[in-house]
């Protein structure tokens, strides 16, 4: 029996406030630099708006890497193409089921409170987003993510009354 892995790199739309904001900042940083020049106090400000720059604008840039080996599910986020961290890891073992972003068979899932929602999806319309709800030892836990059929099969196949497609 062979081993499942897979790689999925899904890279969401960037909203217009954060498109805004990572031209605004290099933008302010010159200004500022330029009336430094007669005005030494506005450098201060200049240096803030560098560092505004450089570290927030580097996490506007974000992609996801599903990363799926033999039923453990692990989610990175890759910031500027140049720095990853790791957000969570799922075993498919707590799963509680598994189905398509709109399906009827979430609603009660969706409806509960206290229940912790996370997007992992690129927030595009054409694509097939899938919603897994996972019991863990901090409660129930609901992310949405974007998946190929190699893994759903993986999935059906680990915990078969759990994934509904419909």
């Amino acid at each position: 029996m062979g081993d499942t892995y897979r790689e999925i790199l899904v890279k969401p739309e960037t909203p217009a406030g954060k498109k805004f904001l990572k031209g605004f900042f290099p933008v302010m940083t010159g200004i500022c630099v330029i009336f430094g020049m007669v005005l030494w106090p506005i450098l201060i400000l200049a240096l803030g708006f560098l560092l505004l720059t450089i570290f927030v604008g580097q996490k506007m840039d974000v992609e996801y890497e599903y990363l799926y080996v033999n039923g453990e599910l692990d989610i990175d986020a890759i910031y500027s193409r140049q720095k990853r961290k790791r957000i969570c890891s799922y075993d498919m073992e707590h799963l509680e089921v598994l189905a398509p972003l709109k399906s009827h068979a979430l609603d009660s899932y969706l409806s509960r409170p206290g229940t912790k929602y996370d997007d992992y999806t690129s927030k595009k319309e054409p694509q097939k987003s899938y919603i897994l709800v996972f019991n863990g030892e901090k409660g129930q836990k609901i992310i949405a993510v974007e998946l190929d059929d190699e893994i759903l099969n993986d999935i059906r196949r680990i915990a078969p009354r759990k994934v509904n497609l419909y």
